[in-house]
């Protein structure tokens, strides 16, 4: 079980929207390697590590990827409140806008929605935490 304190880790505090930037940072929320896919992973794997202290790392790495997404959302939601429609259609904004409004919604620059095809749970501990350092970028 969790403690949510309401309150982000590292406070957003954006003062100018900028639908361009948002349009690229949306990745990190719900692309192939965001948070949203990060979490998952993570929490999903969990389940299956043989070794109990794994399991409350990779819990931990979890919560954690929760806590990125949040402020994540907090960045896309701040460069993006208060549009107008004419920054909307300029900045090309407006394709998302049509079918979420300024709603905060998983997906990938490129527009994909997000699935959970972008993490893998083998229930291997070898293949998984594999798959943890390829999405996370760690060189083996």
């Amino acid at each position: 079980m969790w403690n949510y304190e309401k309150r982000l880790q590292h406070p957003v505090k954006i003062t100018q929207t900028n639908p361009k930037i948002a349009q690229v940072i949306i990745t990190q929320f719900g692309g192939p390697d965001g948070e949203l896919a990060a979490s998952m992973r993570y929490l999903s794997q969990r389940y299956t590590m043989p070794y109990k202290e794994v399991t409350g790392i990779l819990t931990d790495i979890g919560t954690e990827e929760l806590a990125h997404m949040e402020m994540i959302c907090a960045i896309v939601h701040q460069l993006t409140r208060n549009l107008t429609p004419e920054e909307l259609e300029k900045s090309g904004f407006d394709k998302y806008y049509v079918d979420h409004t300024l709603a905060l919604w998983p997906q990938a620059a490129s527009g994909a929605p997000w699935t959970a095809t972008y993490f893998q749970s083998k229930g291997d501990p070898i293949t998984d935490i594999h798959e943890d350092m390829a999405a996370d970028g760690t060189i083996l």
